[in-house]
């Protein structure tokens, strides 16, 4: 598998990490600048924002850089470079309609959200903030082709470079943006997250240029591979090379959208329930913190499934073509292991210390805290989703993929605002759990019954994988405990200092039990081992 698959992942996942890691971290200066309750303002315009993007853009890195590497690997590479070409018209058409989309309906939504007079935004606010973000629809469609067709070329770095630097110049304008319209324009916060959301364009254009810059760096190379094309019998013609395209592309969309929807459900379902139980008042705060604080943080432990199945995908398409079945069963041997070797422990780091991440990021806020604690362990269904969707995909069971993802979706739809009326956010939070569960379940069936996969030694890996995560928590919980008895946490400095302390133990207990069982050495290959033999290992 391996080198590649783990190669391509570690590259995209390190992309991913970072990305994920400044999109969390500039939200400590912009909720400064801001404040807590225009943070909600911010989230209202990301998630239909979101969704637009992913119905525009997810599904095509996806699945171009499948339908690029099915015809590599059969030696015809003239198909996807002609896939590449008329992609970048389509993708310029899909990234207008979303855009005239998104523009047209923000008032529509905006009027779903706000049910009582007694929230602290007002319709126009929220269609004003989403109109904003929407002209980024014009360009980030664009680079997602150009990240699709490198990918199946097996070149990640491109598209985790290109996210890192999109992600660091938008996050320089929406800093820079919102200081300005607060300190010397002296406008509302409510102005500066109009501009702050407006960064994500500055951002795509950004990302766009690192990606011409690498198209140009490997232009030869693809050249030469194009030059030594096989001939086939027949020339594939633009009407069956998108019909199979439209084939992988919307399973590949559902999975990127399935997120956003599931955040868009408590959009338009949470203000309405705590209505009903008297708590519009907190209703706008705590969706915030739901949908965007804590869900930024969630997000982090799924970073590490995002990148398996971007770089799974190729590598099972190349197996799957040539029907090698031992070839697919060691690759998902190893992304089921790894990706809940590195996934279990961060949930864990999350839910022990959510307060003092919560004060570090943001502020002391209990509330805020308690919503984290208890929505970390969803990370690890959002993981499984996006790989066991990602292995359906690779196998050409894309209905199956839309069915369990619609299902899962249309049981949080339906219990949501109960839960909510008994629970709050813990209600819709539970209802999410419950969604993916079931969307889970349902894929890893199709996977078993599809492949004949059974494999007793991931199962005993997995349970390893527990008992060490086990001894990490106690040891880390205890840690807090004991620190938190000599000092209670006071400032973000004091959280800082507590997280490092504790995770530190955490890592070092894990690290230390993982290569003494001889676990990592087992999941990341014979690099590793003759590194811990040297220490005695």
């Amino acid at each position: 598998m391996s080198s590649k698959l783990v190669k391509g992942t570690a590259i995209l996942t390190i992309g991913l990490f970072l990305s994920k890691a400044l999109g969390l971290l500039y939200l400590i200066p912009l909720y400064a600048i801001v404040g807590k309750e225009s943070m909600g303002l911010y989230q209202y315009a990301y998630i239909p924002y979101n969704i637009a993007l992913s119905i525009a853009i997810s599904g095509a890195p996806l699945a171009v850089s499948r339908f690029v590497a099915r015809y590599n690997a059969l030696g015809d590479y003239a198909t996807g470079r002609k896939l590449m070409k008329s992609g970048m018209l389509v993708m310029t058409i899909s990234g207008i309609l979303a855009f005239l989309t998104l523009f047209f309906l923000a008032e529509p939504i905006a009027h779903l959200v706000i049910r009582d007079e007694e929230q602290i935004f007002s319709i126009e606010q929220i269609t004003s903030v989403i109109r904003w973000v929407s002209y980024a629809l014009l360009v980030v469609p664009l680079m997602s082709i150009v990240r699709g067709f490198l990918q199946g070329y097996n070149k990640m770095e491109p598209t985790a470079i290109s996210q890192l630097v999109e992600q660091i110049v938008r996050i320089i304008a929406v800093l820079i943006g919102a200081y300005f319209v607060v300190n010397f324009m002296h406008e509302s916060p409510e102005k500066a997250i109009n501009f702050a959301v407006f960064a994500a364009f500055i951002g795509g254009i950004a990302g766009l240029g690192v990606l011409y810059w690498y198209w140009k760096k490997y232009k030869q190379e693809f050249n030469t591979l194009l030059d030594n094309s096989i001939q086939p019998e027949e020339e594939t013609s633009f009407f069956s090379m998108y019909k199979e395209l439209f084939s992988y592309l919307l399973p590949f969309i559902l999975v990127g959208v399935i997120n956003p929807l599931y955040q868009f459900v408590d959009m338009v379902t949470f203000n309405d329930a705590m209505k009903s139980i008297g708590r519009s008042t907190v209703s706008d705060v705590y969706l915030a913190m739901l949908n965007l604080l804590t869900h930024k943080f969630v997000m982090i432990p799924v970073m590490i499934a995002t990148g398996f199945s971007m770089a799974l995908i190729p590598v099972l398409t190349t197996y799957f073509t040539k029907n090698d079945q031992k070839g697919i069963t060691r690759s998902l041997d190893q992304t089921y292991q790894i990706m809940m070797f590195l996934t279990i422990p961060l949930v864990i780091g999350l839910m022990v210390l959510s307060n003092e991440f919560y004060q570090l990021l943001y502020e002391q806020d209990a509330m805020g805290a308690k919503i984290l604690a208890s929505y970390a362990p969803v990370a690890i269904l959002f993981g499984l989703f996006t790989v066991t969707a990602a292995i359906l995909q690779g196998i050409d069971r894309h209905k199956w993929i839309i069915f369990n993802s619609l299902v899962g979706l249309l049981v949080k739809l339906v219990i949501n605002i109960p839960l909510i009326k008994l629970f709050e956010t813990n209600g819709a939070i539970l209802a999410t759990a419950i969604g993916y569960t079931i969307a889970v379940g349902l894929n890893i069936g199709i996977i078993t019954k599809a492949l004949q996969y059974r494999s007793r030694m991931v199962f005993r890996r997995i349970i390893l994988i527990g008992i060490l995560n086990l001894v990490m928590f106690v040891s880390v919980y205890f840690t807090l405990k004991g620190l938190t008895a000599f000092s209670a946490v006071d400032g973000k400095m004091h959280a800082l200092f507590y997280i490092l302390i504790c995770t530190g133990v955490g890592g070092a207990i894990y690290g230390y039990l993982s290569l003494k069982t001889g676990l990592a050495q087992k999941l990341f290959g014979e690099r590793l081992t003759r590194f811990t033999d040297k220490l005695g290992f």
